[in-house]
């Protein structure tokens, strides 16, 4: 029996994002007098929200919540111009959407990529679609691999039944967000992480183009 839900997580997973997230930090980085890094380290940088991307992009010696408040500030002023100046869809993730409505298969966002930051990016980057729940995270919630985003989505879209939606991700953290919200997981092979991460957390599929699962979809 078919899937009637596909949530997939953003960054790495339908968007390559990584060179504007790499820029906005870098803004901020740079702007208080600290080191930059290159694009390929962001890929082990993002992953658990925007606070942890200024933790780990900051010196040791500048973790602290003042400087990380004002990270957060120079990065938001900057991004939020310059959030799609690079970004775009993996190849072949516009026609799998395309693909999943047309065989009545619902589709959601779970990002830990702050809410609004998430409704801009996807409004940017699929002008011609539309998810059926989008959620970045938001106040007053845990970040994944807490499951709760992923429970508003299934309350959202009327499912019941965890059999029937499938959990697509690129890293660690959204294989352990579909194990902790009890659903079939989607290791994709095209993001920010390694298939050596994403083995060690044994998910039910690993994946390395967008139209193997639509074949998991409809299965």
């Amino acid at each position: 029996m078919s899937k009637k839900l596909v949530i997939f997580d953003l960054d790495g997973t339908l968007l390559d994002t990584i060179a504007d997230l790499a820029a906005a930090t870098n803004y901020a980085l740079r702007t208080l007098g600290y080191p930059q890094h290159d694009v390929e380290a962001y890929k082990m940088f993002v992953g658990n929200g925007i606070g942890m991307l200024f933790h780990r992009a900051l010196p040791e010696d500048a973790r602290v919540p003042s400087v990380e408040a004002r990270m957060r500030e120079l990065f938001l002023s900057y991004y939020k111009d310059h959030s799609t100046d690079l970004t775009k869809p993996y190849p072949g993730i516009v026609e799998l959407l395309g693909a999943l409505k047309s065989h009545g298969i619902m589709t959601a966002v779970a990002s830990n990529k702050y809410h609004e930051g998430t409704c801009r990016v996807i409004r940017n980057s699929f002008p011609d679609f539309a998810f059926d729940v989008v959620y970045g995270h938001r106040e007053g919630y845990n970040v994944k691999p807490d499951p709760a985003i992923v429970f508003d989505i299934l309350s959202d879209c009327g499912i019941q039944d965890k059999s029937q939606a499938l959990y697509v991700g690129d890293t660690s953290i959204d294989m352990n967000t579909a194990r902790n919200a009890g659903l079939d997981s989607v290791a994709v092979l095209w993001g920010f992480r390694s298939r050596a991460e994403l083995e060690a957390c044994s998910p039910s599929h690993m994946v390395t183009s967008p139209s193997e699962i639509l074949d998991i979809a409809l299965k």
